[in-house]
């Protein structure tokens, strides 16, 4: 009996911890535009990830809906995106935040240079 104490909670510590590392981050528009493109990189260096919007089943994020972002860890990131119109944007400094309803927002005061295509 002794040795399935230590074993039953190494599997619920197991559990605990694949359920934390699984948890879903979700980015909210709060923009008034619909996004087309929204892509990802560690602050200040310029490693874009994928386009998230193909996350979403329309591959696109129409103001004040989420999305779920994939292959992020919690942090600061510099995104970038356009909306449908071609127009692109970037947003510096965004903080990544876990264990919130969303993990991230962007409005119309958090874009910088932005330029049509």
């Amino acid at each position: 009996m002794n040795s399935v104490l230590p074993l039953a909670e190494a599997i619920l510590l197991l559990i605990a911890s694949s359920t934390i590392a699984a948890e879903r981050l979700r980015f909210w528009n709060l923009t008034t535009t619909t996004i087309a493109e929204l892509r990802l990189a560690p602050t200040g260096t310029g490693k874009w990830g994928p386009n998230q919007c193909e996350n979403d089943p329309d591959k696109s994020v129409e103001h004040d809906e989420r999305l779920t972002i994939t292959g992020i860890e919690p942090g600061l990131y510099d995104v970038k995106l356009a909306n449908k119109a071609g127009r692109a944007c970037l947003a510096r400094d965004i903080e990544v935040k876990s264990g919130q309803p969303y993990a991230f927002s962007i409005s119309d005061k958090d874009l910088i240079r932005c330029e049509s295509r």
